[in-house]
């Protein structure tokens, strides 16, 4: 979930009250928010730094407020205190207007052919005779480093550009051009560079180095000119510093450049909506002309309102309360999401504003009627399927193991449930065709090519990592290995083995032996016919003449012994060792 950092004084100004920690707390929650922490500049860097790096930071009190990553219009303070007001019902949520002004005054961004190959679409608007503070401006530059991280998968998908239109000229025209010709003046950078020596000069920042690869290795770099040749940005890494914003601007041209134009559309609608309370003429944009390549234009941004219909019934099912078509609607309401009962006194018609990119299914909406009823508020019932929950057998024979093996002296290891190929054939001794291992499509490394189909192999690798250790390390794991199953649907199956492995300057097996006598007990299997017996078995794995298969009520269910030296050494290992594996599911 996103964090989003707000000074408590401010947001208590802008509120219009003040609460106590526990009373905003509580607020939040209400509302489906969590207040993370409360916390100052000073605090965070005497944590991260120390105290002497945090010498002169500002004690302002700080509230880290957790928000769902999906509600993009709770991302700064402008859009979390405008939706606290409307859910406390002391604000009306606002409506946004888009305005066109006069032909010759209509701001136009071209689109040329070339930008088809690196990022092919994008959006603009203007906020027109805006009044920035220190406090709106810094909470500008940080909604558009918010939707970066978020919706903008750090702007592989969409990045934003926002300039002072008063610097600059329309129409404006957006391509791309070979690395070596765009060369400009970047946002705090004291003389122009072309677009390499740029790119090689932010290696090494810690900020921008995140998002070279973005465009790094295409012929072509993308590119924002103005009517006079002015390079407004080379998105998505860097905005120009001719057009830079500042406390004094006045007029905000908004482009956002993007591989996925539905992103862009929010991600625009976003910015406009949370900052045009600022305008002279507040909730209203000036729209602006994007022409295509193909000679076709779209007037942004959209700020399009839609109407969901959802029944009351359904509602109140859905969330287990029983209120009335009229305070379903007040609670819709509350959420920003405008509503009324309709003729027929069952129907909700609800209005989704622009700024609830979220609301994509009638299941949200019934969400938020839910957040906005109370979840502390919804009645305890028994449900109507009456079912008494408990543990499986088999993990409840698998807990109680791991503390009776525990007991015995043996240490519990956890290791990865995927392998390479060699650790479970060339390793051991066996083909691989013979292990029915199911096998990773695209591994991302030789380590993990395949489902483990015995735990031996993550022990041995276990001790070769900690042969440091003082002798005898005795350890075991009970967990699944997974082997290939034509009759299941996923074409492979679990078992539950049990695996213990005892290394030192003897092999030790009876040990191992008395291990499996115990475990035997602990699972009521008395030695003999009609429990369980050993008889010498070969496996290319154990040392010849010591090794034994494990056979209870005449089925076999695993194999204990003395490795061979052979395996060992290709483990890393140069002392003796022995083991047990055994498969659990046959005493469930």
């Amino acid at each position: 979930m996103p964090t989003v950092s707000v000074k408590r004084d401010l947001l208590y100004h802008s509120l219009g009250r003040t609460y106590t920690d526990e009373e905003f707390d509580e607020l939040c929650f209400q509302f489906g928010l969590e207040l993370d922490e409360i916390t100052s500049e000073r605090e965070i860097i005497s944590k991260e730094k120390g105290d002497v790096k945090a010498e002169g930071a500002s004690d302002v009190v700080l509230f880290k407020i957790d928000v769902p990553a999906n509600r993009y219009d709770l991302l700064c303070i402008e859009g979390l205190v405008r939706g606290l007001q409307v859910f406390k019902e002391r604000l009306e949520a606002p409506r946004y207007k888009r305005v066109t002004p006069p032909d010759q005054g209509l701001q136009r961004l071209f689109i040329t052919e070339e930008t088809a190959v690196v990022r092919p679409h994008a959006v603009a608007a203007v906020l027109r005779n805006i009044t920035f503070t220190q406090e709106r401006y810094e909470s500008f530059i940080d909604l558009q480093e918010k939707l970066h991280q978020n919706i903008c998968r750090r702007r592989t998908l969409v990045a934003i550009g926002t300039h002072d239109l008063d610097t600059i000229s329309g129409p404006f025209v957006y391509t791309a051009k070979p690395p070596a010709s765009i060369k400009f003046k970047a946002l705090n950078q004291n003389k122009e560079l072309t677009a390499p020596e740029l790119m090689d000069l932010y290696r090494t920042d810690s900020h921008m180095k995140h998002y070279l690869h973005i465009i790094e290795d295409k012929p072509v770099y993308p590119a924002i000119y103005d009517r006079n040749g002015v390079l407004l940005s080379m998105p998505p890494i860097i905005n120009g510093d001719h057009s830079r914003i500042t406390l004094n601007t006045r007029n905000v041209f908004i482009e956002c450049t993007a591989t996925d134009l539905t992103k862009a559309k929010i991600v625009l609608d976003m910015m406009v909506t949370m900052f045009s309370e600022y305008c002279a003429e507040p909730f209203t944009v000036e729209a602006a002309e994007v022409i295509r390549p193909d000679g076709s234009s779209c007037i942004y941004p959209e700020l399009a309102y839609r109407k969901e219909t959802v029944p009351a019934e359904k509602m109140n099912s859905k969330i287990g309360i029983s209120e009335t078509p009229a305070n379903l609607a007040k609670l819709l309401t509350r959420m920003c999401l405008k509503s009324h009962v309709l003729e027929d006194g069952e129907q909700i018609e609800i209005e989704v504003p622009p700024t609830r990119a979220d609301i994509i299914h009638a299941c949200d909406i019934v969400e938020d009627a839910a957040v906005a009823y109370g979840f502390n508020n919804i009645k305890m019932v028994i449900p109507k399927t009456y079912t008494i929950a408990n543990q499986l057998p088999l993990n409840k024979l698998t807990e109680l193991l791991r503390q009776d093996l525990a007991a015995a002296g043996f240490t519990e290891a956890l290791t990865f449930a995927l392998c390479s190929v060699d650790d479970i054939s060339d390793k051991l001794g066996i083909p691989v065709s013979a292990t029915k291992a199911a096998h990773i499509s695209n591994p991302k490394t030789t380590e993990f090519q395949v489902a483990r189909t015995t735990l031996l192999p993550g022990l041995l690798k276990t001790i070769a990592a900690n042969r440091k250790m003082p002798l005898p390390l005795k350890l075991f794991e009970i967990s699944d290995v997974v082997v290939k199953d034509p009759s299941k649907d996923v074409g492979a199956r679990n078992f539950r083995h049990l695996c213990a492995v005892y290394y030192n300057k003897n092999p030790g097996f009876e040990v191992i032996h008395g291990l499996l006598d115990r475990t035997m007990q602990l699972l009521a299997v008395c030695p003999g016919e009609n429990g369980y017996t050993i008889k010498a078995a070969q496996d290319p794995a154990f040392f010849p003449g010591r090794c034994a298969e494990i056979l209870v009520n005449g089925q076999s269910i695993g194999k204990l012994g003395v490795l061979h030296p052979d395996i060992i050494t290709k483990f890393d290992l140069n002392l003796p060792c022995s083991a047990l594996e055994i498969n659990l599911e046959p005493f469930v």
